[in-house]
């Protein structure tokens, strides 16, 4: 008898408990604007799904699949809230409340976008105090996916929104906090981040398996590290962390990532490419923004003088060169003798925003990258170097002008002395330029900066973003 009763109530249980939705989808969401949105789920198959939300109160309706699963679009207006979801399945019913619709961007890497703002153990964050101070804030909304790694993608999901507040602030990404709340300034709308990273994780385990077969043989992307841990699988946390995730409508993606790749730059390129085009495919949500910060200088453990870091930074910026609707952030005036995560994570949030808001959200005349090696002449024995993204010319803003460097035929490389020419006569359009020069090479014929793992960078457009590491050859 007892046993009847146990399966008269598990049943009666499993009857009314239909509806089981996506953590992404529960109190406190963001939900992309102006845009059909999907929302999915399970329940008892055969079942009909009716969703109403509270901005229009129109019924969408769907059927569960015979497995099991259900996914309904539904439109969205312009940003605003807060709203409510009503979502039935027969006798069940899930009532989401306090929902924005607004911008959702998805912030993804290693240990520098993991990084939050309360910082780490002998790692602090610059500024944070004050922006943790000032975080109560209903117009953003976090949610940080638990570390996942699976051999499958999967459907599988932890974690959960919360609303802006000194708690949740605190203990979320300090690079992605600051994005959003950054673009809710300036925005005035709702602005939801999801983080999704993971510390000490390199590019492929965040790339889809099918990309990596396309394009890499088996024997170039492997778990590449000695103590084989479940972060550094190709493809593990793509399926673990960033495939639950789609296709939850997105405006785009923010990304720092590299330190891991460092021993592989010749191959970063190529990888990144992969993973951009990857994600994009995955979502079919078209060639949609995707920002990255490029590696800052770290000079600890004594890796200082090496060059491993300046041809991953190299690589970084290939991509961004070559890869449609992309746009990299330059750390290397930010850069640490003592830690690769460097304590600058507030400004670096504001240097990705200002490719957000000058490529996405109208702001035309908003300058968004630092400098970027154009092109070189010679005249007199000296080299004169002209930059993209540097109109109004450079400056190093008081800085010593250091860390460039020139060599001849021989390819032996000198440090040069460099200076920043008024240059007048070349008009408004190219107002200074930065030439380059060494007694001991008369006739110059290549030229690079930045290129050792540190450097305190000191070239900056006149509107105050550095310049990358760059050199004018590609001989080794």
């Amino acid at each position: 008898m007892r046993f009847i009763y146990l399966f008269v109530f598990l049943l009666s249980f499993s009857s009314s408990a239909q509806i089981e939705l996506s953590n992404l989808f529960s109190n406190n969401m963001v939900l992309q604007q102006r845009s059909d949105v999907g929302i999915w789920g399970t329940a008892i198959k055969g079942k009909e799904i009716i969703i109403t939300p509270s901005w229009s109160n129109q019924k969408f309706t769907t059927k569960v699949k015979n497995d099991g699963s259900w996914y309904q679009e539904i439109k969205t207006p312009k940003a605003g809230g807060p709203y409510s979801m009503l979502i039935i399945c027969e006798d069940d019913t899930k009532n989401l409340e306090n929902i924005l619709i607004g911008e959702v961007w998805v912030a993804s890497g290693q240990s520098n976008m993991e990084m939050t703002l309360s910082g780490s153990n002998r790692e602090p964050v610059i500024g944070s105090l004050d922006l943790i101070a000032k975080s109560k804030n209903s117009n953003i909304r976090l949610f940080t996916v638990q570390n996942s790694s699976n051999n499958s993608p999967t459907k599988n999901l932890e974690g959960n929104w919360s609303v802006s507040s000194p708690s949740s602030a605190a203990n979320f990404s300090a690079v992605g906090y600051s994005f959003a709340s950054y673009l809710n300034e300036v925005l005035d709308i709702p602005i939801g981040i999801i983080n999704s990273s993971w510390g000490g994780s390199p590019a492929e385990a965040w790339t889809d398996k099918k990309s990596l077969d396309d394009n890499f043989n088996n024997s170039e992307i492997k778990n590449n590290h000695i103590d084989n841990a479940v972060h550094h699988n190709p493809s593990g946390l793509f399926n673990g962390m960033i495939y639950p995730l789609i296709p939850f409508k997105i405006k785009g993606a923010i990304w720092y990532q590299g330190e891991s790749n460092t021993g592989r730059a010749s191959s970063y390129t190529k990888l990144m490419n992969t993973l951009i085009k990857g994600w994009r495919n995955q979502w079919q949500q078209g060639d949609f923004p995707f920002y990255f910060v490029q590696i800052a200088p770290n000079g600890s453990l004594g890796q200082g003088n090496g060059t491993s870091q300046a041809f991953l930074r190299e690589a970084q910026l290939r991509t961004m060169l070559s890869v449609e609707n992309t746009g990299m952030a330059v750390t290397l005036d930010i850069g640490s003798t003592i830690t690769n995560h460097p304590p600058e994570k507030l400004l670096i949030g504001k240097r990705l925003a200002y490719w957000a808001l000058a490529k996405n959200y109208g702001f035309n005349g908003l300058p968004h990258s630092g400098p970027v090696y154009e092109s070189m002449k010679v005249k007199n024995n000296k080299v004169y170097v002209n930059f993209k993204f540097a109109k109004n010319g450079v400056t190093s803003y008081g800085k010593p002008l250091s860390g460039f460097e020139i060599a001849g035929e021989d390819k032996i490389f000198y440090s040069a002395d460099a200076l920043i020419d008024p240059h007048w006569s070349a008009g408004w359009e190219n107002r200074s330029v930065l030439t380059l020069s060494n007694k001991n090479v008369p006739n110059p014929l290549y030229i690079r900066y930045g290129w050792k793992n540190y450097i305190e960078g000191a070239l900056y457009n006149v509107e105050g973003l550095p310049a990358s590491s760059f050199r004018s050859y590609d001989f080794d």
